[in-house]
């Protein structure tokens, strides 16, 4: 077990009357009682009998007023009625913290960079700790594995109450499962993780707090999945149930009085249509038939809940039925409010944290942005950390472009090796990267396993100009008009646009990869767009390159195979082969038929993610996995590199980041419901 140890200087003592009758350890200073059965936390039985006491509850003083802004939310019991039976204790990092305060967040816009901020008050049923190791209990109190890795079973905490006061119980897992993740009304295809191997999983609820997973093979990775993922595994059965026609006959009856055209549209308005939790609410979907709607927004187990929502940003309260509490038995969070401000130009978000005017920020930062806010860091108020990333900038080419000719020359294997290797990855990294890079390809695992091949990392890496005009002379990419510039092998002027929005790699990393390539005769332009517009080219199957960053580390892979299967990962991050992916999605009755190595590497990681860890069969496949997709240069790597992460002083209980990702949920590992502002 890992610990983050901290100088006692940083400790703050409350008053002993606010402690109750248990003592307020920090993982600073835990006061000689040893540490729990998991990193940072206690079930509330286990810290008693270890400190000794018996915990009283008490609450944050404004939570009343909190309440009254959660619209259809009843008054409030007494705290220690709120919370479950066996709440969560949290031990703060260095000091427990005073209530009061708005957080201030930036976020690009609707739907896009906004991970970010939502990670401070995700919630799921398990988390990973701060050593990106350990996975800890959080909504679940609980769990255990069969001896074959095709049974989970969660226990869900007596007594846990969703933010508007109603129970939560093992239905609600259960309801999101069968009746939202499964229902091709609400998804048109089940997402990878809720499957094993294509095929379903069955859930079954024993009592009110067991949920039994039942997969029909092996995945030992589906631990993971919930502890990393913004899919919540669950949703409010009694909210929206309502409008689903497989829980209450009269759903569309019911979301006709409410002004929606059936219960999916109702549905859809409070939960999207799909399982990204951050989609718009009724208040920006719905906002002249608000009035009639039973509340603002779905109820959640999250930190907060928003009650404003607007183009512009929006606004969330505490909620009062969270289920953790810290180890003096005041309930979380500490921070009353938090305010999330849209601002998709990244010159204006830079200028805004420079200025102290947002309290934390990664999503969005780039390593270029380092130095400026380094600079300012003493005249702003705030605090930068460099920290490495696990993905990495990377460049793919649409191998399925909708230009027949373009489609062709993508495709070609020397084509997209000629371009790797007419990319300087050591200037690049000086330039872009101020040397602070590790130049590698682009191998699907990051960090790579000990146990794989270590020549893919460098696998055509290397600056070879020469041989990159070689290669495209082969392919017929030569200049035909005398311009100075390739053309396509029918004569065709060949212009690479490289569309890029700076959520996904940085503009100067763009226009030096445009330089290198315009050196080798190919023309490029360059032009940044929002995350937005990005996404619904690269959807529309319009891009030519796509410029994103890349990667995902073992523990995630083991439970998520969208990184090796068409279009290669998820709307939000970097795809290519849409009409493959479309040919997989329909069973070949549409798009296009990938290559061989394609359909090998789907049957592989199906194969790895069911195959014991360690195993001759699991190296074999893994290794296999790593040489289809290097060796064929689906994605271009670049180098792995550190990326700033900024707070201001006055957020508390903020500690040293052990990577700056969003792969284990950006700030989930660390804890925001203990952070506080001391202010």
């Amino acid at each position: 077990m890992k610990r983050i140890l901290y100088g006692s200087a940083a400790l703050l003592f409350l008053p002993v009357a606010a402690y109750a009758n248990c003592p307020g350890i920090t993982v600073a200073d835990m006061g000689g009682i040893a540490a729990g059965a998991f990193p940072q936390q206690f079930e509330a039985d286990e810290f008693q009998a270890a400190a000794s006491c018996t915990m009283e509850f008490s609450e944050n003083p404004d939570m009343a007023g909190l309440n009254s802004q959660i619209r259809g939310n009843p008054e409030l019991a007494a705290v220690a009625d709120r919370l479950p039976s066996e709440p969560l204790v949290v031990v703060p990092y260095d000091s427990v913290g005073s209530y009061g305060g708005t957080l201030d967040a930036l976020s690009n816009a609707t739907e896009a960079g906004t991970s970010d901020f939502m990670s401070v008050r995700h919630v799921n049923l398990v988390r990973y700790s701060d050593d990106l190791e350990t996975i800890v209990p959080n909504v679940a109190k609980s769990w255990e594995w069969n001896d074959d890795y095709t049974q989970l079973t969660f226990h869900l905490r007596a007594g846990h109450k969703w933010s508007d006061g109603q129970p939560f119980t093992s239905a609600d897992v259960k309801f999101w499962y069968d009746n939202l993740a499964l229902d091709p009304n609400i998804n048109e295809k089940p997402k990878d993780y809720v499957t094993v191997a294509g095929e379903r999983m069955t859930v079954d609820t024993p009592d009110d707090t067991t949920v039994v997973f039942n997969l029909p093979a092996p995945k030992p990775g589906l631990l993971a999945h919930f502890a990393t993922h913004y899919a919540q595994g669950f949703q409010p059965k009694h909210f929206l149930g309502q409008f689903h026609p497989d829980v209450n006959p009269d759903a569309d009856a019911r979301a006709q009085e409410l002004g929606f055209e059936n219960g999916y549209a109702a549905i859809k308005a409070y939960y999207g249509n799909s399982d990204w939790m951050d989609t718009p609410t009724p208040m920006l979907n719905a906002p002249d038939q608000l009035a009639k709607l039973p509340a603002d927004a779905a109820p959640t187990l999250e930190s907060h809940i928003v009650v404003r929502e607007t183009t512009e940003g929006r606004h969330f309260v505490a909620n009062p039925y969270f289920h953790m509490v810290d180890t003096t038995g005041q309930q979380l969070p500490y921070i009353n409010e938090m305010d999330e401000l849209y601002a998709n130009d990244q010159e204006v978000r830079l200028l805004k944290l420079v200025n102290g005017e947002a309290d934390y920020k990664t999503q969005s930062l780039q390593l270029s942005d380092a130095p400026i806010l380094l600079e300012n860091q003493e005249k702003g108020g705030y605090s930068v950390q460099l920290k490495p990333k696990i993905a990495m900038h990377a460049i793919s080419f649409n191998v399925t472009s909708a230009d027949e000719e373009k489609r062709a020359v993508f495709g070609d294997f020397r084509f997209r090796k000629a371009m790797s290797v007419a990319i300087n990855r050591e200037e690049l990294n000086q330039t872009a990267y101020f040397g602070e890079g590790a130049i590698q390809q682009y191998t699907g695992f990051s960090p790579l396993p000990d146990y794989i091949d270590p020549q893919w990392k460098s696998f055509a890496a290397e600056f070879d100009p020469d041989g990159a005009k070689a290669l495209l002379d082969e392919v017929g990419v030569v200049d035909k008009d005398g311009d100075g510039f390739r053309d396509l092998p029918s004569g065709a002027p060949l212009v690479l646009n490289l569309q890029f929005a700076t959520q996904g790699i940085a503009g100067q990393v763009v226009e030096l990869i445009g330089q290198h390539w315009a050196n080798v005769g190919i023309n490029t332009t360059v032009k940044e767009i929002t995350p937005d517009e990005y996404r619904s080219a690269q959807s529309s199957n319009q891009l030519d390159v796509g410029l994103w960053e890349k990667g995902q580390p073992t523990g995630i892979i083991l439970g998520n195979n969208e990184l090796w299967v068409p279009p290669f990962e998820n709307y939000f991050a970097h795809r290519t082969g849409m009409l493959w992916a479309e040919w997989v999605d329909s069973n070949g009755s549409s798009g296009v038929e990938p290559p061989e190595y394609v359909k090998q590497m789907m049957a592989d990681i199906n194969t790895l993610q069911s195959t014991p860890a360690g195993t001759d069969e699991f190296k074999a496949t893994a290794n296999r996995l790593v040489e289809n997709m290097v060796s064929n240069l689906l994605f271009i790597g670049t180098a792995l590199t550190p990326d700033p992460i900024y707070h201001r002083n006055a957020l508390k209980n903020f500690p040293e980041f052990k990577t700056a990702s969003y792969e284990y949920y950006r700030t989930y590992p660390y804890r925001g419901a203990q952070w506080w502002l001391d202010e």
